[in-house]
């Protein structure tokens, strides 16, 4: 299904996508000239499917790891099952209230605040974070700021989803303008990701910017994809996603289970080595666009297969329903999923003081500020945008010559003095748990590696502000090494745990058996 769009172009005709050979036909147009309500009606249609496609696949969130949902499995759509989750579990709304932050930022700010700016307002919101958003945080409130707070040397979650969920914002503010949506997720996306990580919100970014200009949905995962650097690992796996359904056009789950083949496994993330657990950006994003291409403009076939790929499976239809919802506009997502969003439209998201209703009308003037700041032009009842042709953004990978090669046990309480020992190039300890401490309470523990002091760690007892991981280093030489631990402020009734940890060499472990 494609949908036509009253845009005036000028220069170049634009034609959609042509699949007749190895590359795809098809432009962008020079110019796009949209009226104003069309421009808010593609708004809407953004933030309205991208909340419809995360109610939907809330229930099956990371449930489904390392296999797909399968045909036979309900997901099923109440009468009013938004206002549901808004009412018992508004938690679920996280990569919406967590756009918000930096919208909100924007329209306090303007659009060149300041990336310090959106730091602490991110840093010091009130709602909980996980993965990436938390290790970004700690590292803000303890004095490392962008980019070195997303950088993968400060956060073994560089590569995670955490920013991919959370950029549509930066697309939906810059209409037909894929590079400009590239500056603002640089600022951003280097808060809490780096390489891969912030590619996968780059990635959605700028095809959100390009579903203003195009009803074409294969040209618009193709030509997005021009914004990520073609060496990266990140474009490898689209571009496998494209191939595979070019090869498969009929058979989505195929072209999932080719994705599964090569691109599956995580070496950053450490609740994801070695385990079917999969946050990385990278295959989720593989799933977004698994759902756009094969849902071929069909707003309840593109959520749902998003959603039946498994893992992240609520923000991963969220963000394809939300550029679908772009390209389809408001008046175009079906009254069956829109009569449940109109129950919720005026009420703010949690942590929050804003509701969709306010995020319309806010990422409007910032599209509006965006148009006349790229070199188009502000009418009193249109817009015309001078659109952009995608240009990569800067290569960076992380975790290059890192390969996980075991998972050790410690189940030590740190008073027992463990000595941990491995071998390799890196390590990371998970998880610490910090038992019988009062509120407000931060362990301070002293880690020595090979005899010598490498840092002092601090370990909130508060979720909101700990620590996601108690430790890690990269790049250290290759070769036997040893950790140990000094509790400096220990708990007289108390104790803090250490579970297990990850040692890391310089090429993947192989298996020696008799």
């Amino acid at each position: 299904m494609k949908l036509t769009v009253q845009i005036a172009c000028t220069a170049l005709a634009f034609t959609g996508l042509v699949a007749c050979s190895s590359q795809p036909q098809g432009s962008i147009p020079e110019t796009a000239t949209l009226s104003k309500a069309q421009l808010m009606n593609k708004i809407k249609g953004g933030w309205a499917g991208q909340t419809i496609g995360c109610t939907y696949g809330g229930p099956t969130e990371f449930r489904f790891c390392g296999t797909m949902i399968q045909d036979y499995t309900p997901i099923n759509w109440p009468d009013g099952h938004i206002k549901w989750y808004y009412d018992n579990v508004p938690g679920l709304y996280d990569d919406l209230y967590m756009d918000l932050t930096f919208v909100d930022v924007f329209e306090r700010l303007g659009i060149d605040a300041p990336t310090d700016s959106l730091a602490m307002a991110f840093a010091t919101a009130p709602y909980p974070l996980w993965h990436a958003n938390q290790a970004a945080r700690y590292n803000i409130l303890n004095g490392i700021m962008p980019p070195a707070s997303g950088h993968w040397l400060n956060s073994p979650h560089a590569d995670d989803l955490d920013f991919q969920i959370e950029a549509d914002f930066a697309g939906l503010m810059s209409p037909g303008m894929p590079n400009s949506a590239s500056e603002i997720t640089d600022r951003v996306g280097h808060i809490m990701n780096y390489g891969d990580g912030w590619y996968g919100g780059v990635y959605v970014a700028a095809m959100y910017a390009l579903a203003y200009v195009s009803d074409d949905i294969e040209f618009i995962v193709s030509e997005a994809l021009k914004t990520i650097p073609a060496e990266s690992k990140f474009y490898k796996c689209m571009s496998d996603v494209i191939r595979f359904h070019k090869q498969y056009p009929d058979d989505w789950k195929r072209t999932w289970l080719e994705c599964e083949r090569t691109w599956s496994s995580d070496i950053g993330c450490p609740d994801g080595v070695f385990v079917p657990f999969n946050i990385d950006a990278t295959i989720n994003s593989a799933y977004i666009i698994i759902g756009l291409l094969y849902g071929e403009g069909d707003f309840f076939r593109t959520i749902d297969i998003a959603t039946r790929c498994g893992q992240d499976s609520d923000c991963n239809p969220a963000s394809a329903g939300g550029i679908l919802g772009t390209m389809l506009g408001y008046d175009g997502i079906p009254e069956y999923w829109m009569k449940n969003l109109r129950e919720v439209e005026d009420r703010a998201f949690a942590y929050t003081d804003i509701s969709l209703n306010r995020a319309y009308r806010m990422s409007f003037d910032q599209a509006l500020q965006m148009i006349g700041r790229g070199g188009g032009t502000v009418g009193d009842s249109t817009v015309t945008i001078k659109c952009q042709t995608p240009v990569p953004v800067r290569l960076e990978q992380s975790f290059e010559g890192h390969y996980p090669t075991d998972r050790f046990s410690i189940n030590r309480n740190i008073t027992d003095n463990p000595t941990i020992e491995f071998d390799g190039i890196g390590v990371v300890i998970r998880h610490p748990a910090i038992h019988g401490a009062p509120a407000g309470y931060v362990a301070e523990v002293d880690v020595m590696l090979d005899g010598a002091l490498d840092q002092t760690v601090l370990l909130p007892v508060d979720f909101n502000t700990r620590k996601h991981e108690m430790y890690w280093k990269y790049q250290l030489p290759k070769g036997k090494h040893t950790l140990t631990f000094k509790w400096r402020n220990p708990l007289p009734n108390g104790n803090l745990w250490l579970y297990d940890g990850i040692a890391y060499s310089d090429a993947p472990a192989t298996a020696a058996h008799q």
